[in-house]
C-alpha cells in the first residue's frame, strides 16, 4: 500500500469514528500536523504508529501496510546514507517509491549492499593480517539472514513451542530441578551418555560425539547454562524434522545460514523448555515482566529471560511487543528483534543516545530511559549489561549490553517504569537510528553529517558537534 493509499485509508477510519486529526493525533501521541502529512502520503508510517493505530481505530493491522515494507524501506533508507551514494541524491520520497514499485529489486539492493560490506570488511582484515592464511569470512551475511528470518517470523515458532510442552511431559520436569528429568530423559529415552570435562581440558563448554553418542559438557557452566545445553542437544536429536523446513528457508542462501538457522532454532527450543509459555506469561505478568525476579523463579539467566519474553507470540496469548538488542562495549550489534517497531540498523553503528550503551557505566544495573525518534515515535527502554561466565581466576570475560523496549503505551506495565514520568515530553531522550539517516542537527554526539544536509564546514563558527551545523 502507497503513503498516499495508506493516508486515504486512515482519513477513512477516523472519520469513521468521528474523531478529528487534533483528537487522533492527541491518542497517538504526535501532533495534529505530523498526521495531517501521514494522511496525505507527505510522511511514512512508522511500525509503531501502525500499531498504535490499529489499537485506536479497533482494526486489523492488515488494513494497514505490511510491517514487512516499513521494515525494507528503512533498510535501503540506510543503504542510501552511505556516502558512496552522496552524488545520486536518492533521499525523501525517492526510497518509497523505490520500495513500492519493486520490493524485489529492494531486496536485492539490501543484499547486495550487504555483500559489498562483507566483502569490505574482508578485505580490511586481510589487509590487516597480510602474512597470515586468512580466508573470507561470510559470518556478518549468514547472521544476517538468520536475523531476518527471526524477524520475519516473529520470533515465534508453535511447532517448537508444542515441542517444548511435550518434553515438560514426557520427561516429567519440574521448573525448581529441571537437571536430573533432561538427563534422565537423554540417557533413558535417547541413548545419550553425559559427562563433564574439567576446566583447561580443550576451549568448548558443549561437545556431541554423535559416533559414540556422548555428550560432554564443561565443568564451569552454571546449572541453568547446562540445562539449556541439555535442551539444546535434545532439540538437535529429537526435532530435525522440525527445525530442518526452517533451516531451508529460501532468503537462507547459503550452507553457513542454513546451520546457524538450525542452531538457532535448537537454542529457540531450550529457551522454551527452560521456561514454558503459560507458566512465564503468568508470572512476568504477576511480577511486571521484572526480569531478574523472573531469573530466580525458573534458574535462568538474565539474557535467557529477556531472549524468551521476545518469543511470547502466540495469538490470543500474546505477551509485550519488545524489542532487544545485544552490543558490545564497541558498539558491534550481536543480537537483534523487533516487535515494539523499533527499527536496527543493518550495516552501520546505532545511535550513541541508546541507553544500551549507557549500561556500560553502570554494570549489572537497570538503566532506563524514555527514547523519542525523530518522527514522534516513542518507546520505554531499560538496559542492563550481562557477562559470560567463562569460570577461573584467569577466564576472559565477555561482557555486551541487552536493550529492550516497548512502544511508550505499554510502558506502565512494566515495573522499570515506576517513579518515571513516561508521559512527560522533556522526560524523552530524542534519539535516532543511524547519524546518517537522523534528521536531528542539534546532537553533540553526531559523528557524521545528516544525509538530508551536505557538509558546511564554516571555520569561523562552531555548532553543537563538528557535524552539526550552527544556528542561522
Amino acid at each position: 500500500m502507497s503513503d498516499t493509499a495508506l493516508g486515504t485509508r486512515i482519513r477513512a477510519l477516523r472519520r469513521r469514528d468521528g474523531l478529528t486529526q487534533a483528537q487522533l493525533a492527541d491518542r497517538l501521541g504526535i501532533s495534529a500536523s505530523y498526521l495531517n502529512l501521514i494522511e496525505h502520503g507527505k510522511r511514512p508510517l512508522p511500525a509503531a504508529l501502525l500499531i498504535k493505530l490499529a489499537q485506536q481505530l479497533e482494526v486489523d493491522l492488515a488494513a494497514f501496510a505490511p510491517d514487512a515494507e516499513l521494515a525494507l524501506e528503512a533498510s535501503v533508507r540506510e543503504v542510501l546514507a552511505d556516502p558512496l551514494f552522496d552524488e545520486h541524491h536518492l533521499i525523501g520520497t525517492d526510497v518509497g517509491e523505490l520500495v513500492r514499485a519493486s520490493p524485489q529489486g529492494a531486496r536485492a539492493l539490501v543484499a547486495l549492499y550487504g555483500a559489498f560490506r562483507d566483502t569490505q570488511r574482508t578485505a580490511d582484515g586481510l589487509a590487516e593480517r597480510l602474512s597470515e592464511d586468512v580466508g573470507a569470512d561470510r559470518s556478518g551475511v549468514s547472521t544476517e539472514e538468520v536475523s531476518d528470518l527471526i524477524q520475519r517470523r516473529m520470533n515465534w515458532f508453535p511447532e517448537l513451542e508444542q515441542a517444548a510442552a511435550d518434553l515438560w511431559r514426557d520427561a516429567r520436569l519440574e521448573t525448581q530441578d529441571m537437571g536430573p528429568g533432561l538427563k534422565r530423559y537423554l540417557t533413558d529415552a535417547l541413548g545419550v551418555r553425559l559427562r563433564f570435562e574439567p576446566a583447561g581440558v580443550g576451549h568448548t563448554t558443549r561437545r556431541y560425539d554423535p559416533e559414540r553418542k556422548e555428550l560432554v559438557l564443561s565443568e564451569v557452566l552454571p546449572p541453568r547454562s547446562r540445562h539449556f545445553h541439555l535442551a539444546h542437544v535434545i532439540a538437535q536429536l529429537l526435532h530435525a524434522d522440525l527445525i530442518e523446513p526452517i533451516a531451508r528457508d529460501e532468503r537462507l542462501t547459503t550452507e553457513e545460514s542454513r546451520v546457524l538457522a538450525r542452531v538457532a532454532m535448537a537454542n529457540w527450543f531450550a529457551g522454551a523448555v527452560l521456561m514454558p509459555y503459560d507458566k512465564l506469561l503468568t508470572a512476568a505478568r504477576e511480577v511486571r515482566w521484572d526480569v531478574e525476579l523472573l531469573g530466580h523463579r525458573f534458574r535462568t539467566s538474565w539474557e535467557q529471560v529477556c531472549h524468551r519474553i521476545t518469543a511470547l507470540r502466540r495469538p490470543g496469548a500474546e505477551g509485550l511487543p519488545f524489542h532487544l538488542i545485544r552490543v558490545d562495549v564497541a558498539g558491534n550489534i550481536s543480537k537483534r528483534f523487533s516487535a515494539s517497531g523499533i527499527h536496527f540498523p543493518r550495516f552501520s553503528g546505532v545511535c550513541a543516545r541508546w541507553n544500551v550503551f549507557s549500561a556500560f557505566q553502570t554494570p549489572g544495573l537497570v538503566r532506563t530511559q524514555v527514547s523519542r525518534m525523530p518522527d514522534g515515535t516513542a518507546f520505554f527502554c531499560f538496559a542492563r549489561t550481562v557477562r559470560r561466565e567463562a569460570g577461573g581466576y584467569h577466564a576472559a570475560q565477555a561482557m555486551h549490553a541487552i536493550g529492550m523496549g516497548v512502544p511508550l503505551s505499554f510502558a506502565r506495565e512494566l515495573v522499570y517504569a515506576d517513579g518515571i514520568e513516561v508521559g512527560e515530553a522533556a522526560a524523552a531522550v530524542p534519539i535516532g537510528v543511524t547519524c546518517r539517516t537522523c534528521e536531528r542537527l542539534d546532537c553533540a554526539q553526531r559523528v557524521c553529517p545528516p544525509l538530508q544536509r551536505p557538509l558546511r564546514i564554516d571555520p569561523n563558527v562552531r555548532g553543537t558537534s563538528f557535524f552539526a551545523p550552527p544556528e542561522e
